[in-house]
């Protein structure tokens, strides 16, 4: 491919990525949510924040652009401690948008007031990935709502706070630091990148809370301590599920990989695919690095072809997406495309479209792989659409957390019910157990991208049976 060629592809997925992040109206991202400036009570967080700005439990907005009215009202209402108003006015922000899980969780909390409850904190990545944000809430979101309204944790509600960390490792270790200083937070749900959890998973180890990450696949996750768990399964079974597909059914041998190598997550998914292609009797000829300043996706893409690759295998993360799609369109679908979980999202369908056709990803779960779990029709009831694999696994750390309070609602309590071999609950994605590792021993879920109507972008994923 020319230099222009390749300038013009470039050129043009910079344009759409642009258009899709400021766009919210796919199916489980920022749906309705008007992208536009912030007012004082819409805190969008950036590195100047201070701690204190970067927690909420109803006093503050991280949800990116002009929020309503009546939204507004509320947190200014729960603010001042006026309750019942907050109550009404979150109520309203509901019908207006009923996929807000931010006005969800504030209402909840307001429903409470100044009562007994137990305390939980989502560190979520507002600043920098909204849509993920929302995602993971609208999991915790659906818990909290659960117990809730039917009567709480032995009588006792759940109070869910919100810690925007901006998927920073040092944001992370300072909102852990803060939430470790406070005897009211029980547990934390999160963090959302493996970089951040084993970062501020010291912290939380050292001040002895536990924190249940939904979204953190590392392998180093895997024994990191006794307080750190994870309800997504590990990149190991993820690149283990890709290889054998790889192998086995599509009878392919040679493969090479596109990974960052300043992530925790791309060298963790990177390093266990190529030990498991070797262990399946294939190779990975070529490790092409996202993250450099030199890449070239044409020129990646033309050196594998030579050295006989028939399979691209993308481990990219949040931050190289854009190059990993650039791979995709420059591919023009002559190799077979693998992905991991971070490259199920609304920007592969809308950016990838037909050249993406045909990718097999690996992810955690998918809303129509078990046709037995009435998760995904309350989900659909409570929402008004289809959500993702973060929100199934958030829904199950939250479940997991409220599991261990009616055990025990201390942190030494959670933390010891959650290691009990006896422990278990169900969530989203079935049965809830953890190891001594911290680890859930939980498959994990392929899919393929097909044309489809669903996510309104022309294309969907769907289970491959």
């Amino acid at each position: 491919m020319s230099q222009k060629n390749e300038t013009t592809i470039l050129a043009l997925t910079l344009l759409l990525t642009v258009g899709i992040v400021g766009g919210g109206f796919w199916w489980f991202t920022n749906n309705g949510v008007k992208i536009g400036n912030t007012n004082i009570q819409n805190q969008q967080p950036g590195n100047n924040l201070s701690l204190q700005d970067r927690i909420s439990f109803g006093e503050k907005s991280f949800t990116p652009g002009d929020i309503s009215p009546v939204k507004k009202e509320g947190i200014q209402a729960i603010a001042a401690k006026s309750y019942d108003k907050a109550i009404a006015n979150f109520t309203a922000a509901l019908k207006l948008n009923r996929n807000d899980p931010e006005a969800l969780i504030f209402l909840n909390n307001a429903r409470i007031g100044s009562s007994k409850s137990y305390t939980i904190v989502a560190s979520v990545p507002f600043g920098t990935d909204p849509n993920t944000s929302l995602e993971i809430l609208r999991g915790i979101a659906q818990a909290q709502n659960q117990v809730n309204t039917s009567g709480g944790i032995k009588g006792v509600f759940l109070r869910v706070g919100i810690a925007s960390d901006d998927d920073n490792p040092e944001i992370s270790k300072q909102i852990a630091s803060s939430l470790v200083s406070n005897s009211e937070v029980l547990g934390v749900v999160g963090p959302n990148t493996s970089d951040s959890t084993l970062a501020a998973g010291t912290i939380y180890t050292s001040g002895q809370l536990v924190a249940i990450s939904p979204t953190s696949t590392s392998v180093k996750i895997s024994n990191f301590s006794r307080y750190v768990f994870r309800t997504v399964p590990s990149d190991f079974m993820a690149a283990r599920s890709l290889a054998n597909y790889m192998v086995r059914t599509l009878q392919k041998k040679n493969a090479v990989v596109f990974f960052n190598s300043q992530s925790n997550y791309s060298q963790s998914l990177k390093s266990e695919f190529v030990s498991s292609v070797s262990l399946e009797g294939g190779q990975v000829a070529s490790e092409f690095d996202l993250s450099r300043a030199d890449f070239s996706a044409a020129k990646s893409v033309e050196q594998a072809t030579k050295q006989g690759a028939e399979v691209l295998m993308l481990a990219a993360n949040t931050e190289t997406l854009d190059k990993a799609l650039q791979v995709v369109q420059i591919n023009q679908k002559q190799l077979t495309l693998l992905g991991g979980d971070d490259v199920y999202t609304a920007k592969t369908l809308e950016i990838g479209r037909e050249q993406a056709v045909g990718m097999v990803l690996a992810v955690p779960w998918h809303i129509d792989a078990d046709p037995k779990s009435d998760f995904p029709q309350k989900s659909r009831q409570l929402w008004g659409g289809d959500v993702s694999w973060r929100s199934a696994l958030s829904y199950d750390a939250t479940v997991a957390l409220i599991t261990a309070l009616e055990r025990n609602p201390t942190r030494d309590g959670v933390q010891q019910a959650l290691l009990s071999s006896d422990f278990s609950a169900t969530g989203a994605s079935g049965t809830i157990r953890f190891l001594a590792s911290g680890d859930r021993n939980a498959p994990v879920q392929l899919v393929k991208i097909v044309p489809g109507s669903r996510s309104r972008t022309g294309y969907d994923f769907e289970p491959v049976r």
